[in-house]
């Protein structure tokens, strides 16, 4: 466990604790992730305002991100021998699940200075070396192949980034499980429906299990 990583998440959860974990669904693939004990008890309210001015969301699997991280693993030539983006990275797993099938370089992009670290981390973890972390697109200084999302469009100023596709990638790959509009996703194929539980399991409603994965091309 990574010790700067659990300075990090105690600014925000303070009695939190990291652990290694293998994604259920993805075996292959390890995490630094919160630990299933916690919280314990009721949190105070200085807790309460840095989980919701901080939230540590890189400390979490998102069920989005392990059903795209298992598809792409399961799919490999969608990123072997490309460039890959992993937009709103957060724990980075899907640049490691694009890393372990073979793209040449993948580039995870995330706003969230500690993200970046868990990031980081994480490709080290996974003996991913070729990565570069950025935390804006216009820091990009190349086209990519292939951008993959999941777990974003929680956030609507994130919808922007549905209608400049083209501008990042030849092949987008968006996962979600809240977007209820399906006016959304007019221009994206459905590739596939599955549920999933984000680690350490939130005890989410149910709907939020379900997880949507589209596909757009551009060429």
């Amino acid at each position: 466990m990574s010790a700067e990583l659990l300075r990090k998440l105690r600014k925000t959860i303070h009695e939190g604790s990291l652990a290694v974990c293998a994604i259920p669904t993805c075996p292959e693939i390890s995490l630094n992730l919160l630990t299933p004990n916690y919280p314990r008890g009721k949190l105070t309210d200085e807790e309460m305002l840095a989980i919701i001015d901080r939230p540590a969301y890189w400390a979490f699997c998102w069920a989005s991100g392990q059903v795209t991280a298992r598809f792409l693993l399961d799919n490999p030539s969608i990123c072997r021998n490309k460039t890959v983006l992993d937009f709103g990275s957060g724990s980075g797993v899907l640049s490691v699940a694009a890393a372990l099938t073979g793209a040449d370089f993948v580039i995870a992009c995330d706003d969230d200075s500690n993200a970046r670290t868990a990031i980081l981390e994480n490709a080290r973890l996974n003996q991913v070396k070729k990565i570069k972390i950025i935390d804006d697109l216009r820091n990009l200084t190349l086209k990519p192949d292939v951008l993959v999302a999941s777990d974003v469009l929680y956030d609507r100023e994130n919808f922007g980034i549905l209608e400049k596709l083209d501008k990042y990638c030849n092949l987008a790959l968006i996962a979600d499980s809240r977007v209820r509009d399906p006016s959304v996703f007019d221009k994206f194929t459905l590739l596939l429906q599955e549920r999933s539980k984000t680690v350490p399991d939130l005890d989410e409603s149910e709907e939020f299990s379900l997880v949507s994965l589209y596909e757009r091309k551009f060429n």
